[in-house]
C-alpha cells in the first residue's frame, strides 16, 4: 500500500471538499491517502516520503493562492522525481491554478496523470465523478510503480 499526499489551499473550503473526494477514490483504490492544508507543510520533510503528490488550489485573479506558491518552492527540494502526480481546483472566472501546478510539477519531473480537475464554483456530480476518478487514476499509476512496473497480478 502506497501513500498519496493531497494538499490543498483554500479560503472558502470548496477545494477541501474536492480534495476529500479524490482521497476516497485514492482509498478505495487500495492506498491511503493524507489530506492536508498548505499551512501544515513547514519544510520539504512534510512533503517527502510520499509514494504520490495531488495538489489543488482555488484561482483568485488568474493566480493560484500565495500559500500554494510558498508550498511549491518547498516541493522542488522535496526530491518528487517521477512520482505519480496531480492536480486540481475550484474557481469562478478562470482556473488558471491547475495549469500553473502542472506546469510545477512538469518542472519537478512528476509523472503528471491527467490533465486535472477545475471545479467552477461547487463541485456538481460530474466534477465529483471526476475528482473520484482521478484519485483512482493516481492509484491505479502508484500500484504499477510500487510493482516495478508490472500491472500489478
Amino acid at each position: 500500500m502506497g501513500k498519496v499526499l493531497i494538499l490543498y489551499a483554500s479560503r472558502s473550503n470548496e477545494t477541501k471538499s474536492i480534495a476529500e473526494i479524490i482521497a476516497e477514490g485514492v482509498r478505495i483504490s487500495g492506498h491511503e491517502p493524507d489530506i492536508k492544508k498548505t499551512s501544515q507543510i513547514k519544510s520539504e520533510d512534510d512533503i517527502k516520503g510520499y509514494d504520490g503528490y495531488i495538489f489543488g488550489s482555488a484561482t483568485y485573479h488568474g493566480e493560484m493562492i500565495t500559500s500554494m506558491k510558498q508550498i511549491l518552492f518547498i516541493a522542488e527540494r522535496a526530491e518528487l522525481k517521477d512520482k505519480p502526480g496531480g492536480s486540481f481546483g475550484s474557481y469562478g472566472w478562470s482556473g488558471e491554478a491547475v495549469k500553473i501546478l502542472n506546469n510545477e510539477f512538469s518542472e519537478m519531473k512528476l509523472d503528471i496523470i491527467d490533465e486535472g480537475i477545475k471545479v467552477q464554483y461547487v463541485p456538481d456530480e460530474d466534477d465529483l465523478n471526476k475528482c473520484f476518478d482521478l484519485g483512482v487514476k493516481i492509484a491505479k499509476t502508484l500500484k504499477q510503480k510500487l510493482s516495478g512496473g508490472k500491472d500489478g497480478q
